[in-house]
């Protein structure tokens, strides 16, 4: 009879023991889930980027966004520098927003998208809650800087921002690559929902990397003909401008929706002019300013720095070409012209973003010779 009594207490004890393990085990894979995105293993606090930013001054202020700050910062353990985003937590959505970007980047790995370190959910000195987000540093800035530059009274420091035509081109190549691999490169199609210049920048080599996934939207399969969107959303699709207009109809976040928003970003790289510049009222809008122009009219439309540099530029790029300023507004047009299929007002009507990245690459290796 004792033996028994020890038998079972024996195997209850290890019973116990095993649900133990498990749970320990679950607890700290969730952690490890939690605090690491890929094959990152940074963990930061936010006392370190406290520190990292020297106190999120405004000296290290780099950029500002619907939902929060970004700061430039210098980890002081292996003197990286790294952006810091931190979302203003008073702000409607700043959370969700949080949310969406971590789920958006924690497996996604493309070159032309910005690189996501780590993340940082806690509470600063006060009590708040605390959330923010470290990605690699982009030394060239956004694309918004490059093709808007400041144009205040402040003291010039530094020689202007200033693209070529061959440069523009490989930008805007980066861009549709980035959006061709969220699309139809991922286990789950993710649209962005805000491209804009702002949300691209560019390192020092002026490689374009798509950042800003707030506002991204995963797509599942369709079930039933209904296709079901898993986000957190919060009821913004985009920025004025560049939304796609069906968005303001009420419909459903799609691929096409980036699509729309590519082909407005295209139009403003190469004429130089926001979506919202005051020109565009009463029906005009960049969309149909560039169709209407085309292909008389294309040296008219085309930012002026392109055409100037155009020639020297690619000249530069293939030592023994010539290259005509008839040649460059072929260019311009077929540029002009996948932005035109891109941004059609239907979005049954508009182009695959793979269609785009193909004839974009096409346009430059004839551009080159």
């Amino acid at each position: 009879m004792r033996l028994i009594i020890s038998l079972v207490s024996g195997f209850t004890l290890l019973g116990l023991a095993m649900v133990l393990s498990f749970f320990l085990l679950r607890k700290k894979r969730k952690e490890s889930e939690l605090n690491t995105f890929g094959n990152s293993v940074l963990q930061v606090s936010y006392a370190t980027l406290l520190k990292a930013t020297d106190g999120f001054s405004s000296a290290n202020l780099i950029g500002l966004g619907a939902f929060g700050s970004v700061y430039k910062g210098i980890l002081a353990e292996d003197s990286v520098t790294v952006a810091v985003k931190v979302f203003n937590m008073l702000h409607r959505g700043a959370s969700k927003s949080f949310i969406s970007e971590c789920e958006a980047l924690r497996n996604i790995r493309h070159r032309n998208l910005v690189k996501i370190l780590t993340a940082c959910s806690s509470i600063d000195f006060s009590g708040n809650d605390f959330k923010a987000l470290v990605y690699e540093f982009m030394d060239g800035g956004s694309l918004e800087e490059w093709l808007h530059p400041s144009s205040g009274n402040e003291e010039v420091t530094e020689a202007p921002k200033l693209l070529s035509l061959v440069q523009r081109l490989d930008i805007a190549i980066d861009v549709a690559s980035a959006l061709d691999y969220l699309h139809n490169h991922c286990e789950t199609p993710i649209v962005h929902c805000d491209l804009k210049p702002s949300n691209v920048l560019l390192d020092k080599e002026l490689t374009a990397h798509v950042s800003d996934f707030g506002l991204a939207r995963f797509l599942s399969e369709p079930t039933n003909n209904v296709s079901i969107n898993q986000s957190s959303s919060i009821g913004i699709r985009g920025s004025v401008g560049y939304a796609a207009p069906e968005y303001g109809m009420g419909s459903e976040v799609s691929t096409y929706g980036d699509v729309y928003s590519f082909g407005i970003l295209l139009f403003e790289m190469f004429t130089g002019k926001r979506p919202t510049d005051h020109m565009f009222s009463d029906g005009l809008n960049l969309h149909n300013y560039v169709k209407t122009t085309l292909p008389e009219r294309v040296s008219q439309i085309s930012e002026s720095l392109v055409l100037q540099e155009g020639t020297a530029n690619v000249t530069e790029a293939r030592s023994q070409l010539s290259v005509t300023a008839q040649k460059i507004e072929e260019c311009l047009t077929l540029i002009f012209g996948i932005g035109i299929a891109c941004s059609a007002e239907s979005s049954t009507n508009r182009k695959d973003i793979s269609d785009a990245a193909t004839e974009l690459h096409s346009i430059r290796g004839n551009l080159l010779g």
